[in-house]
């Protein structure tokens, strides 16, 4: 049978759905997720989500990438095969800077996409939860898990996404 019964509210116009976003919070209505075919600015906020902290996650791996570029080179041109070059040391440091620079940008490249898969819980075997197929269109889309809102009524949930500019409301059962 179903797991999860929600509430589904589309609308027609971005303004409309950041005002209705902030309606349906003032009531303590706790929103799962809001679809929409394209970035809405300011969406992110309006729904109280905190900053993302990918910047520690890449500095991790672009660090990474920049000691691994160093021993590669250190390895290859030093202990390997080291050549004797117009007399220079087996290891100069300006010449591999590009390498260097290379390498971090790929491992923090890499890093954050598998980061971000694993993070989000995508993959190619995840199956996409698609509340209205019109959310890829020109429809946006308020998801409301009724589970987590058991103290509010699924009537007083449907006035307010009607209240709040809906142009329809509908239960979906996942």
């Amino acid at each position: 049978m179903t797991d999860n019964k929600f509430l589904v509210g589309v609308y027609d116009d971005e303004r409309v759905v950041l005002k209705a976003v902030d309606k349906v919070r003032q009531s303590g209505i706790k929103i799962h997720e809001v679809f929409t075919p394209f970035p809405v600015h300011g969406l992110g906020h309006a729904l109280g989500y905190e900053m993302p902290r990918m910047g520690v996650p890449a500095f991790m791996f672009g660090l990474t990438g920049t000691i691994c570029a160093f021993l590669l080179t250190f390895w290859t041109l030093g202990v390997d095969w080291p050549m004797n070059i117009g007399g220079k040391n087996f290891f100069p440091f300006p010449t591999n800077i590009p390498i260097v620079f290379e390498l971090t940008v790929l491992f923090a490249a890499f890093g954050m996409a598998f980061t971000f898969f694993i993070m989000e819980g995508l993959g190619p075997t995840v199956k996409p939860l698609i509340f209205d197929p019109r959310s890829t269109d020109d429809k946006f889309i308020v998801a409301i898990d009724l589970g987590k809102n058991a103290s509010i009524t699924e009537d007083m949930i449907s006035d307010t996404l009607k209240n709040s500019g809906a142009i329809e409301v509908n239960i979906k059962e996942v």
